[in-house]
């Protein structure tokens, strides 16, 4: 029981060195922390105790595992499309640093400029790789626009 305790507690570490537990959820941590409790009592000589908080806890994992290997849907929603205004194109056009009269080149470059940086790999946060995705997303889409109304 000691092995187990000690996995449970190098698993624990590792989730928060990695990141991982910014992603789960309130449920999760609880059953995490549970889990690491029952290990510790099973542990310090108290099976009695510990062996069912800790069986609670890998039966909810269990379920939990079960639940999401079924069907898989796209968490990402297609959306309508929503009207661009100056305003939203000049917030794209801060958040990457360039100027009204940059050309779809500069774009992808200073996209890829600063997403290397707050990348939710390289430990940025998931919504500012989400706005700055945005905000290329839609200066193309901008740029593609206008070279159509030219006829190009």
């Amino acid at each position: 029981m000691g092995l187990i305790a000690l996995g449970l507690i190098g698993l624990a570490g590792w989730l928060i060195w990695t990141g991982r537990l910014q992603r789960m959820s309130t449920k999760d941590g609880m059953a995490l922390g549970a889990a690491l409790v029952g290990a510790v009592l099973a542990a310090k000589g108290k099976p009695m105790l510990g062996a069912p908080i800790l069986l609670g806890a890998a039966l909810f994992f269990a379920s939990r595992g079960k639940a999401k290997t079924g069907k898989r849907r796209s968490s990402r929603r297609i959306a309508d499309p929503i009207p661009l205004t100056d305003g939203d194109i000049e917030q794209a056009r801060a958040l990457l640093g360039l100027s009204s009269d940059a050309d779809s080149g500069a774009v992808r470059a200073a996209h890829r400029r600063l997403i290397a940086s707050v990348h939710p790999d390289k430990g940025g946060t998931e919504a500012l790789a989400a706005q700055i995705n945005a905000a290329r997303d839609l200066l193309l889409d901008d740029l593609a626009g206008k070279d159509q109304k030219r006829g190009r």
